[in-house]
């Protein structure tokens, strides 16, 4: 006993707090200036080298833009507390006020006209989405890096036109927007696999990540395949490619089928940083999805220069992103047909080992878009 109290000591001894806050701005093409505030606690993980950026976390965020748009968010994890297990809550209020919706399908048109006073004004393309969620996640690894996952959401989203005539109203009027689901109250449980051989999940150098999720919210279901791979064939050079599918079957509404699922957390897509950069957020609306993409990541800067672990890393990055959806009676399928593509370039900061800021710039058929995250899109 005496023996395992010793071997226990240090571990403990290990798990201290440290905590955080500070204030940002930054800009979105989409939402203008934001200005948001953080504050955060976490347990590092020590001198132990494991893949998690902290032991466990609580965090606080809100922030604003000059457009309308907000989100209050408070999140806790813990990845490694509890040797072999995850566990993480979320709760998020949030508004974006300039949402992409160009319509139903892959082939939703786009036209500049639209946007002129004649032809429909500034918002013909924009809905205002507000939603309130709360996520649980319980991960427990099964066999070296394979986690089997279950979790559980309950969300409430709501959709505003925006002054003027758009796209939304139009489908709204219609029915292809289904009105009784304007606004809708989901109640989401999933589960799936993971298998996960990063060497680091902030910032990875080597290794795969790959999951396979089925969700079922009210009304319908949803079945996500979702594979990363990061290799590192130069000192200063990290390659980076993502391949994922998403189909629902049943009756999605507009709010599920503008996100896909993921055992992180769901994004927006088709369009936007983590799934098509250089679109507008939303730009493609579907009940099934495909993503493809690389991209290269070359360290131009690491400090302290002789270290293995830099404590201070700036990249340069060039990707390539596409994507498309499939509409109503479309078998969701790999294929190159029908693919939007984009691409551009980044610069990602990455300090300590919990904390990564990335800008930087997309391009596709439609124009570009500045980007802005603080992890990597993929």
């Amino acid at each position: 006993m005496a023996l395992l109290a010793s071997a226990t000591a240090p571990l403990a001894a290990q798990r201290y707090w440290r905590g955080n806050l500070y204030p940002y701005v930054y800009y979105s093409t989409i939402d203008g200036f934001w200005g948001a505030v953080h504050y955060g606690r976490y347990s590092p993980v020590g001198a132990v080298e494991r893949p998690e950026d902290n032991l466990a976390s609580l965090s606080f965020d809100g922030g604003a833009s000059t457009q309308g748009s907000y989100v209050i968010l408070a999140d806790a994890r813990a990845p490694a507390w509890w040797e072999g297990w995850r566990v993480g809550l979320r709760v998020t209020a949030a508004r974006a006020n300039r949402l992409g919706y160009y319509g139903i399908g892959n082939d939703a048109a786009y036209s500049r006209d639209s946007l002129t006073a004649a032809g429909g004004g500034p918002y013909f393309y924009r809905v205002s989405r507000t939603h309130v969620a709360a996520r649980a996640t319980l991960q427990r690894r099964v066999a070296g890096p394979l986690r089997v996952l279950a979790g559980a959401t309950l969300e409430r989203t709501d959709f505003r036109p925006l002054p003027g005539p758009s796209v939304f109203r139009r489908d709204l009027a219609a029915g292809i927007v289904d009105p009784s689901t304007v606004p809708f109250t989901d109640k989401v449980v999933r589960a799936g696999v993971v298998l996960d051989t990063r060497d680091n999940e902030l910032d990875p150098r080597t290794g795969l990540f790959a999951e396979a999720l089925f969700a079922s919210g009210t009304g319908y279901t949803r079945t996500t395949g979702h594979a990363r791979v990061h290799v590192h064939p130069l000192q200063r050079v990290v390659l980076a490619g993502r391949l994922a599918v998403e189909g629902m079957g049943g009756n999605p509404p507009l709010a599920a089928q503008q996100e896909m699922e993921a055992s992180e957390r769901p994004f927006v897509a088709v369009g936007g940083y983590r799934s098509l950069r250089g679109y507008h957020d939303g730009r493609f609306t579907g009940r099934g999805k495909l993503l493809g993409g690389v991209e290269a990541r070359y360290v131009i800067l690491g400090i302290p220069a002789a270290a293995e672990l830099k404590i201070v890393e700036l990249k340069v990055v060039a990707f390539f992103d596409a994507g498309r959806v499939f509409g109503p009676g479309e078998a969701v399928r790999l294929t190159t047909r029908g693919l939007h593509r984009s691409g551009g370039g980044q610069l990602a900061l990455r300090f300590l080992r919990s904390s990564l800021l990335v800008v930087g710039y997309g391009r596709g058929s439609e124009g570009g878009q500045l980007v802005f995250g603080t992890t990597w899109s993929y």
